[in-house]
């Protein structure tokens, strides 16, 4: 059972928060402070596996708690929750394992959760029961006048549109400056594989494979993607070396 901590100043946010958060059977203990000092004071005698912090609190703010946390013997996994997505940089640079926006979805907050539970089984770098958390790879993304940060382990396929790629992600899909062989490139070892001129798909998230079909293919995220004949060898190679299957 993981035991986690709500630091906001709005208790609607903390109540809505830790009733998603209650419904989770992962989930033990729910601690609640209103500001940061309140927080570190609570964690100084009850360390918790996870805290999820509202960044914009009076006096020390989500964001200054979280460094304050990094000198804690016990240094919980970080989530920030908050309706601003221009701290997300700033965030995963503290090594955040996720970055919610409000209003929270609980399919989303369980996500959050699975990925508490990854940096809890990482194995430790260092003595102490301090959770190992790496910091996932993120790429800026363009929306708008907006600039934000998503983690590369959420895009499923990336679509090759001229000098732009196309990243689709689960929620939505984000178009970048850099040519698709770049991406492939630098990509390769985080487990995408280029399937098509046009595609190259993560293969962590397929859930179908056809490669004997006359009109061989591959589905992630509910596309039906063609598998070129040129590249059909090369996909079967990395499928066998990392002994994947398509996910049920």
């Amino acid at each position: 059972m993981i035991s986690v901590l709500i630091a906001d100043d709005e208790q609607p946010a903390i109540d809505e928060l830790a009733f998603l958060l209650s419904q989770d059977p992962r989930i033990g203990t729910v601690h609640q402070a209103s500001s940061g000092s309140e927080a570190i004071r609570l964690l100084t005698r009850e360390p918790v596996d996870a805290a999820f912090l509202d960044i914009h609190m009076p006096g020390l703010n989500g964001f200054d708690l979280a460094r304050a946390l990094q000198r804690f013997e016990h240094r919980p996994a970080l989530v920030f929750v908050t309706a601003d997505e221009e701290g997300a940089l700033e965030a995963f640079d503290l090594a955040a394992v996720d970055y919610l926006l409000k209003p929270v979805r609980t399919e989303r907050l369980q996500r959050s959760v699975s990925r508490i539970v990854e940096a809890m089984k990482a194995p430790a770098t260092r003595t102490g029961p301090v959770p190992t958390v790496t910091a996932p790879e993120m790429i800026a993304v363009t929306l708008g006048s907006t600039t934000r940060m998503i983690r590369r382990d959420e895009v499923r396929y990336v679509q090759a549109q001229g000098d732009y790629a196309r990243l689709h992600t689960e929620e939505a899909s984000y178009l970048v400056r850099m040519p698709m062989a770049d991406l492939e490139r630098q990509w390769a070892d985080a487990g995408f594989v280029r399937v098509h001129r046009s595609y190259l798909v993560s293969l962590a998230h397929l859930t179908r494979v056809r490669l004997g079909a006359d009109r061989p293919s591959v589905t992630v995220a509910g596309a039906e993607l063609p598998v070129s004949r040129r590249l059909l060898p090369g996909l079967r190679e990395r499928l066998e070396s990392a002994t994947l299957r398509p996910r049920p």
